[in-house]
């Protein structure tokens, strides 16, 4: 028995494991939930997360992990190769840092605008179970900081070719998929940042951007 991944098409988390998988050239039994049903609130889907939220990986064993970068690390360990978290315990630690980085200042700054202003989130300004009143104020601050965040991504990039160092590892998928995020609440790479818009493009070369 392998293991069942819970996806959803249209969302970028579910997104950033579908290009680790197809890095890793790994293909899993897909599941589908409709987000845009609310189909994450339902009875059975709750029971595989009571969070409510997409990414899940169902094990062999029936057990349940979700969360990116927990998912990704079990794939890591599971499918080695190729790497994509680096080949010692620094570059798993660096890999990791500039994922988290990308997620709490890009990728939560974009889902804190969005989620702030689309008319889908009404009473749920926060992922998960429970309702959360939208917050106007909050979605010009979103914008800010995603600009914010990829302006420090291209001073970074302009010292080396991806995120966490010489190699591509999930660092560069979590920041593809918030460059590509970006988009829904209108913030683009500015034209100021060619290095960050270089190595977008280089990563969007990839056939695992085309998941």
């Amino acid at each position: 028995m392998q293991e069942v991944f819970y996806d959803c098409a249209t969302a970028p988390s579910p997104r950033r494991v579908r290009m680790f998988l197809a890095e890793k050239n790994v293909a899993l039994e897909v599941r589908e939930v409709d987000l845009g049903s609310g189909e994450q609130f339902s009875e059975s889907f709750l029971a595989v997360n009571p969070m409510a939220t997409v990414p899940v990986l169902e094990l062999p064993d029936g057990r349940t992990i979700s969360e990116v970068n927990a998912i990704c690390w079990y794939l890591e360990e599971t499918y080695p190769e190729p790497p994509l978290l680096g080949p010692d315990p620094a570059s798993r630690a660096i890999a990791f840092m500039w994922s988290q980085r990308i997620e709490m200042n890009l990728i939560g700054a974009i889902a804190e605008s969005f989620r702030n202003f689309s008319k889908a989130f009404p009473d749920r300004a926060l992922p998960g179970p429970f309702k959360v009143e939208q917050v106007p104020a909050l979605v010009e601050r979103g914008r800010s900081r995603a600009e914010q965040a990829l302006r420090y991504m291209n001073t970074e990039l302009a010292t080396r070719e991806f995120l966490a160092g010489d190699t591509f590892t999930m660092a560069d998928i979590t920041g593809f998929i918030g460059v590509e995020f970006a988009a829904r609440i209108k913030v683009v790479i500015p034209d100021d940042c060619p290095a960050l818009a270089a190595w977008r493009e280089r990563i969007a070369a990839r056939p695992s951007a085309a998941v």
